[in-house]
């Protein structure tokens, strides 16, 4: 290790990469066959899917152990429900029910014609019935009741069901006093329309219809036959009607499956196409069609096993985990494109197994680091307290890691059988032999059709794509220009300002209307109730908890200062309360008790209980008071962020009270995502971006670029956080997932480019950046393109979860991609991280021409001016010219190489390391001399296979010949310099 770099992981795993690749190459069937034949054995799983399937939205999209939890037991443990005595106020879960809301075509839905069409829709759901087995069940006999009959809604028993009264009815708002009764009317009539208390018109009505909870098979057959009759034949001509049930949500959710499965056809086809055409030649051998068409197979067999292999061992599959197949797609697109990338950059005349050497010895590491940092940042999404979050990260780990195996055997042994196919130069189609040169007198049809196996006559590698070259003479150079940097920067400046703006716009929580399809009828219910229902929010219930001394005047008054602390907060409607302690010292006062004394407290309290609605409310046992409750009441709670408000506030004046109070509703149960959303977030993006850096550190040969990479996740986590809310997205259970995406693929695109720019072996930073750009450039936006077509046909989901995913994954890639292809390189420039590569590239040119002047020899070589040519193996490469400066040079200038790779051509040797190699048999060195451009041949004998034979400046070489003899020949003789060439 020398300099900056830090290699002493990244190179042994290089080598190790290498020689694995070898393997694969002279064993290719093996490789094909059995991931094959392991994907269809894994696959089988998908038999356990209906079983596995988990879509409970409470159990999948609410905390684990949430604080609502552990409030909803405290209250089934100490006020079980009693369905005799019904009370929806006092209900500990959201219930069993029917609903309707009816919204009037005018103005006004009080009046005769409308509430006629609403009594004939009443009468309509009573009238449902269901048979369960020899059973017939009717509404009658599964509601809820009180005092025998069922629950009735409030605003038709005021009007006596006879549509004739509601015009000569004086209704009040919020209450409508019945005798000693007072009825609240806030979540029964809505977009009211009031002179002081009276209405005088609303706009819609809302009618509920309650069941017993106590057997649940058989209202569920009920439920379900209520959503199938309830839209039929409805000929309405005064209102619309949006109808729900409690299943309805549920439902609708589970269906969400039906509308992503035919987007995976589109979604394969699409990525099919675009990889065909993205790797399409104009050669009929060096065409990549099969290459590009078995890399998308690969992502596919990589979804098939890991998904069958999760379902086998019993991992809950959730509807989330069905977003996973479009993002490992394009994660194994991306990874095909880096290795067809560096095939394409290996000698086409090379064995096959010593191509995929070097392409794995060149790519391995890239597509290891965007493996690791995926699986990580998934794995680590398994701490998140969300059942959903961690079975699509426990799915998506395991098939990127399917991926990342089936890229490295599957994938690279098909390009080890399409390479064979390309060294016998046989047609992409047909696989028969087509000639290499064009043969005369054809048509330019038969040459696009019938002649290949063209290649770079300098490089021995396939010919450089017009994209690559779009990089390299175009893109690079305009990218490293003063002015262009400057350009780069302010506009990071306006990327990042934007982004720090929206983060401070975020808004927390998923909306559970959300969960339905957009043209869902519960997503028209949740629209009304919106619109003319939101004035009223939850009724909370406030628990005492434990033992408490009501009859102490001193007690007493500190449980009074809480309950107003509650009244005075901003969303409470302090004239809305119901509360046991009150109604029992209003009792006392007609009677005359005083409950000041413990004794007639506790003797009197149980005929008052027995008497009035609030028996639910007091946990009275064996003369003692373990708990009880009153309830208050909030208003104008309409957006995730007063629901979160109003849980925060809520908890903190139970928390501040010095009695110990407990705060409940069912619906805290979904609020309690706002409590450890923001702070889960952030702990798993803090904790991902650490092992980011450590695993940068370690396979990033240079530290300073393993903090750039850890620079571009935080500057691209900060821009989707950002931008994301001004897309009306979310921070819930959906985009937190894709947030932990975000740090992968944030990697994926900055360690490509980064590690291209510290490994290659340009002298200056600009160099660099131009460099790495040619090499990987278009791979990044090729697996950009194709991730995002991955996801583009997720935007056409009905579905809030698919859309989402589409959303933030096209801001992952789109800033990930500017980052990688743009920000970065510019910023890489910045610092001269390779001083000392360039520093030793002087010194061993400072050495050369040390040697070179200190040299006594009398033999002369032919040496190219920085003609940045390389030799490989059994293939002689064509020089820029004919003509090669003569200079002085030490000894013998090296060469390495076989009989074979000297076969007839022009060579010129380069001054590059003082040592040359030989092996199996006498090299012949042909080269052409001064300006009379003779060729020169030297024959040595042959050495052991093994054999090193080295050459310094001053030395003899015995090994060389038995008689000394010259490095050129005496046939011709050495002219002193290049006469066509005067200025080498």
């Amino acid at each position: 290790m020398a300099g900056c770099h830090t290699d002493c992981i990244e190179k042994p795993i290089s080598i190790g990469f290498q020689k694995f690749g070898r393997f694969v190459g002279r064993n290719p069937w093996w490789f094909f066959v059995i991931p094959l034949m392991t994907s269809f054995v894994l696959g089988c799983g998908f038999y356990y899917l209906e079983d596995r399937e988990a879509n409970d939205i409470e159990d999948q999209f609410t905390p684990v152990n949430g604080p609502a939890k552990l409030e909803r037991q405290y209250v089934q443990e100490n006020f079980p429900q009693n369905d005799s005595v019904f009370s929806s106020q006092r209900l500990y879960t959201d219930g069993v029910y029917a609903s309707f809301i009816a919204v009037s075509r005018s103005s006004n839905i009080l009046t005769e014609s409308a509430f006629k069409e609403i009594i004939r829709l009443d009468r309509k759901v009573r009238g449902i019935r269901v048979s369960a087995g020899q059973e017939k069940l009717s509404f009658e006999s599964l509601c809820a009741m009180k005092h025998d009959k069922c629950i009735p809604n409030a605003i038709l028993d005021i009007v006596d069901y006879n549509a004739s009264q509601v015009e000569r009815t004086k209704l009040t708002y919020p209450f409508y006093n019945s005798g000693f009764h007072h009825i609240f009317m806030g979540y029964s009539i809505g977009g009211i329309d009031s002179d002081s208390s009276v209405v005088k018109s609303a706009k819609a009505l809302r009618l509920f219809y309650f069941l017993k909870e106590d057997d649940r098979s058989k209202t569920d057959l009920w439920l379900n036959e209520f959503l199938r009759v309830f839209p039929s034949n409805l000929s309405l001509k005064f209102i619309t009607v949006t109808h729900s049930t409690s299943l309805s949500r549920q439902v609708e959710f589970e269906a969400n499956s039906k509308d992503v499965i035919p987007l995976f056809s589109i979604t394969y086809v699409i990525a099919i196409s675009f990889s065909i055409l993205s790797c399409l030649r104009f050669d009929c051998v060096r065409n990549k069609v099969w290459v590009a068409t078995f890399g998308v197979l690969s992502a596919g067999l990589a979804v098939l096993s890991s998904f069958g292999m999760m379902l086998y061992i019993g991992v809950p599959f959730v509807m989330t985990v069905a977003n996973s197949p479009f993002l490992i797609l394009g994660i194994g697109v991306d990874d095909m494109f880096i290795l067809i990338s560096c095939w394409q950059q290996t000698n086409v005349h090379g064995k096959v197994e010593d191509r995929l050497a070097d392409t794995y010895k060149e790519a391995a590491i890239s597509i290891t680091i965007t493996t690791l940092t995926d699986v990580l940042a998934f794995y680590i999404g398994l701490m998140t307290p969300f059942r959903s979050v961690r079975s699509f990260c426990l799915y998506t780990s395991t098939a990127i890691l399917f991926c990342y195996i089936y890229s490295i055997t599957f994938f690279g042994a098909f390009l080890v059988l399409n390479g064979r196919r390309e060294n016998s130069n046989r047609h992409w189609l047909t696989c028969k032999e087509v000639p290499e040169e064009h043969p005369p007198g054809r048509s330019k049809g038969f040459y696009l059709c019938c002649v290949g196996g063209a290649y770079d006559r300098h490089t021995g590698s396939e010919e450089i794509q017009p994209m690559n070259h779009f990089f390299k003479k175009y893109y690079g150079p305009f990218l490293t220009k003063t002015w262009t940097k400057g350009l780069v920067i302010l506009l990071y400046a306006a990327y990042l300002t934007t982004s720090i703006y929206g983060c401070f716009q975020i808004q927390e929580g998923i909306d559970l209307r959300n969960l339905a399809a957009d043209d869902s009828y519960v997503v028209k219910y949740y629209n009304d109730e919106k619109e003319y229902f939101s004035e009223y929010g939850p009724n909370i219930m406030v628990m005492v908890k434990g033992e408490f001394p009501y009859w102490n005047q001193k007690n007493m008054s500190d449980l009074d200062s809480c309950v107003d602390n509650f009244k005075n907060l901003s969303f409470i409607e302090e004239d809305i309360f119901t509360s046991w302690i009150q109604a029992y010292e209003y009792y006392a006062h007609h009677m005359k008790l005083n409950l000041n004394n413990e004794t007639v407290f506790k003797d009197n309290l149980s005929s008052f209980l027995e008497y009035s609605d609030f028996k639910q409310d007091v946990n009275f046992t064996n003369n003692t008071i373990y708990t009880s409750r009153f309830f208050i009441q909030t208003v104008n709670i309409t957006t995730a962020i007063d629901e979160m408000n109003m849980l925060n506030e809520l908890r903190d004046t139970a928390k501040k009270c010095p009695v110990p109070l407990v705060v409940y509703h069912p619906a805290f149960i979904y609020h309690d995502q706002y409590a450890v959303i923001v702070s889960n977030t952030i702990q798993n993006i803090g904790v991902t971006t650490a092992v980011m850096l450590v695993i940068s550190l370690l396979l990033i040969p240079n530290p300073l670029c393993s903090l750039w990479v850890t620079f571009s996740i935080a500057s691209v986590i900060v821009g989707v956080t950002g931008f994301m809310a001004l897309w009306d997205v979310n921070l819930d259970t959906i985009s937190m997932i894709i947030l932990v995406v975000c740090i992968g693929f944030s990697v994926d695109f900055s360690a490509h480019i980064s590690y291209a720019f510290v490994s290659n072996k340009k002298p200056s930073a600009n160099e660099k950046a131009v460099e790495a750009l040619f090499t990987l450039g278009y791979p990044i936006v090729q697996g950009a393109v194709s991730t995002i077509l991955g996801v583009v046909v997720l935007s056409a989901s009905k579905n809030y979860i698919f859309r989402t995913f589409f959303k933030i994954m096209f801001l992952v890639i789109f800033f990930g991609l500017f980052h990688g292809i743009t920000f970065i390189p510019v910023f890489l420039t910045f610092f001269d991280i390779c001083g000392a590569d360039k520093v030793r590239s002087q010194d061993v040119l400072a050495h050369d021409s040390q040697a070179l002047a200190q040299s006594q020899s009398p033999n002369k070589i032919c040496r190219v001016k920085d003609s940045g040519k390389q030799t490989y193996d059994n293939h002689t490469f064509l020089t820029d010219t004919n003509q090669c400066q003569i200079q002085q040079c030490p000894g013998v200038w090296p060469y390495a190489g076989n009989a074979q790779q000297a076969h007839s051509g022009q060579a010129c040797i380069a001054n590059s390391v003082p040592a040359f190699t030989v092996e199996n048999q006498a090299p012949e060195v042909q080269m052409y001399m001064g300006s009379n451009n003779a060729l020169y041949t030297t024959n040595h004998q042959k050495l052991h296979s093994d054999e090193q034979v080295y050459k310094s400046a001053n030395t003899s070489s015995p090994a060389l010949t038995q008689s000394d003899t010259p490095l050129l020949t005496d046939n011709a003789t050495a002219e002193p310099e290049c006469p066509d060439h005067p200025d080498l």
